[in-house]
């Protein structure tokens, strides 16, 4: 199980040099989910936002807060982020919203991560690009406290993931196409490391492959609903690997704890120098 530290209590790292860009070749490219993939946002964040989410809902649209609760959760259900739904449905400043819900003075009290996170995300080969349903400046803010936003070359934020007729978010298989062809990545080349199922399970569509990280899920979400699996598997179909802690994608395939799902799948592979 991964173990935690306060981010405000660790001793800050020396900052890592840049690493410039590697671009094709067949070598990696990590798309990391950014919360309660590169940080425990259950603990604290996540509460924190769904209740500035539903605030926000009751002041915007003058609803009670049971109205605002079923608004907020219904719209990230069907749209991957409750932006999408209150941005088509009702007269909602989409950049006020993610403002306000992800504005934190104490974020660096907040904040909860794995133990040398930098070291595990530095050690893997390849590209590293964030691709996360919230805003660059809070994505930043957090990637910063962590002493980790120079390990990646790009944030890919809800804002980028926009056209020119609509916000659009994960699980978007559209937007999840644009964005590689804009950062110059292959999707077969594509590794997406994610705690959202959903997100998991549309993208492996389009033949990325597939990593889900538990750790840092509530134990009712680890332990129900878990889609169908294939006989044997133990894991849904469309993860290639299931892992409770980051360290896993460098030492599970050494340990052995950690196998290859698809025969097809290079990922085995590619996380050994």
């Amino acid at each position: 199980m991964a173990s935690f530290v306060s981010i405000a209590s660790m001793t800050r790292p020396s900052r890592p040099k840049r690493r410039r860009p590697h671009v094709g070749g067949g070598t990696p490219v990590w798309l990391f989910d950014l919360d309660n993939t590169l940080h425990h946002a259950s603990h604290a964040i996540f509460p924190a936002i769904n209740q500035a989410m539903t605030q926000y809902i009751i002041d915007a649209l003058q609803v009670e807060r049971d109205e605002a609760n079923r608004l907020r959760t219904g719209y990230t259900q069907r749209y991957g982020a409750a932006l999408l739904g209150l941005a088509r449905h009702h007269p909602v400043d989409p950049h006020d919203f993610l403002k306000v819900v992800h504005t934190f003075p104490d974020l660096p009290a907040m904040l909860r991560a794995e133990r040398g996170l930098a070291r595990l995300i530095r050690a893997l080969p390849g590209r590293k690009i964030v691709l996360t349903n919230a805003p660059e400046k809070y994505a930043r803010a957090v990637l910063d406290e962590l002493r980790i936003g120079r390990l990646f070359e790009r944030v890919i934020a809800i804002e980028h993931m926009r056209d020119r007729r609509a916000w659009r978010a994960k699980p978007d298989p559209a937007m999840l196409r644009r964005a590689m062809r804009d950062a110059h990545v292959s999707l077969a080349d594509a590794v997406l490391v994610e705690d959202t199922r959903s997100h998991l399970k549309n993208y492996r569509r389009l033949g990325i492959r597939t990593v889900w990280i538990t750790g840092h899920l509530p134990a009712h979400h680890r332990a129900e609903g878990v889609p169908a699996r294939l006989p044997g598997t133990g894991r849904p179909h469309y993860v290639d690997w299931s892992i409770r802690s980051l360290k896993s994608l460098r030492s599970g395939t050494r340990s052995g704890r950690l196998k290859r799902r698809h025969p097809c799948s290079r990922l085995t592979d590619l996380t050994r120098r």
